[in-house]
């Protein structure tokens, strides 16, 4: 979120009320344009207000103000690199065009874990994004597929009303990173809503991957009803990241533990770390848990 401030007024004898001109409007949209979502950041003049109420935090992570069609590429473990990934971010049609700090999270632990962890294994990402969890298990040897809906949420204004963008803007990207990856053989696009039943050509998983998963309060139930179907018991591993941002959060696990039981993954080096990062301070992210149905 950019605070605009209003410009110095010129010193009428009568100076007229503010009023919202539509010199102003033209500049709000042509920022919109720059930065599509920047009404969901805070910046430094906005965090008293934020800690003051933890229900309007940062929904995305601090990246550059503008990631309109760039590629970054991330390496895995950080400690001793095994996998590079070239992944093309593109804030413009949503919040899933990005790279959330939770995939890395998510990526950096499957990655320490190593190719004997994923090998020959039918893996699903729920959520994808950009895919960069799922492309991350393909390289290591998994059989992956990567989801994510077709019409995407998207952020309007700061009063955070959300509308279905129409287009199918995630698919394309992730089609774009496996491409750019050479990761066609071993990891498949497919369009999956949850609360839907999962595309035909998908089998039982044995493990399954979400990250970044609980922001959007209204899909709680239908995503815990996908994990839930999608999970054989006994045999599907479900590995989860999140980053604790609001009450709200504590509604989605109230659901998930009508169907499940969790314990956070122990084995993760990096565990401690992501709660001490000053960063992670106020929000923090959670090291990546175990879900068993």
């Amino acid at each position: 979120m950019m605070a605009i401030t209003q410009p110095t007024s010129l010193p009428f004898d009568n100076p007229p009320e503010p009023v919202v001109s539509l010199n102003e409007i033209a500049l709000d949209e042509a920022l919109d344009a720059l930065d599509p979502l920047r009404h969901l950041r805070t910046d430094s003049d906005a965090s008293d207000f934020a800690r003051a109420d933890e229900d309007t935090v940062a929904i995305v992570p601090l990246q550059p103000r503008s990631i309109l069609g760039e590629t970054i590429r991330l390496t895995f473990p950080v400690d001793f690199p095994l996998v590079s990934i070239s992944l093309k971010v593109d804030a413009s049609h949503g919040c899933g065009g990005i790279a959330w700090p939770a995939g890395e999270v998510l990526s950096n632990y499957i990655a320490f874990r190593g190719i004997g962890y994923l090998q020959g294994k039918n893996i699903v990402e729920l959520g994808s994004g950009t895919g960069l969890v799922g492309l991350v298990a393909g390289a290591l040897g998994g059989t992956v597929w990567i989801t994510d809906q077709a019409f995407v949420p998207y952020c309007l204004s700061p009063l955070f009303k959300w509308i279905n963008n129409p287009s199918s803007p995630l698919l394309d990207i992730m089609q774009q990173n496996v491409t750019l990856n050479n990761l066609q053989s071993c990891v498949s696009v497919r369009e999956f809503n949850w609360g839907e039943t999962p595309p035909s050509d998908i089998p039982p998983p044995e493990l399954i991957l979400a990250a970044d998963c609980v922001y959007f309060e209204p899909a709680f139930p239908l995503l815990v009803q996908t994990l839930s179907e999608m999970a054989v018991s006994g045999s599907t591993e479900i590995l989860f990241c999140y980053k604790k941002r609001r009450k709200a959060d504590k509604r989605f696990f109230t659901m998930l533990k009508k169907k499940f039981s969790w314990a956070e993954v122990e084995d993760d080096p990096n565990r401690g770390i992501y709660k001490s990062r000053s960063h992670f301070a106020s929000n923090s992210y959670k090291a990546a848990m175990r879900l068993v149905k």
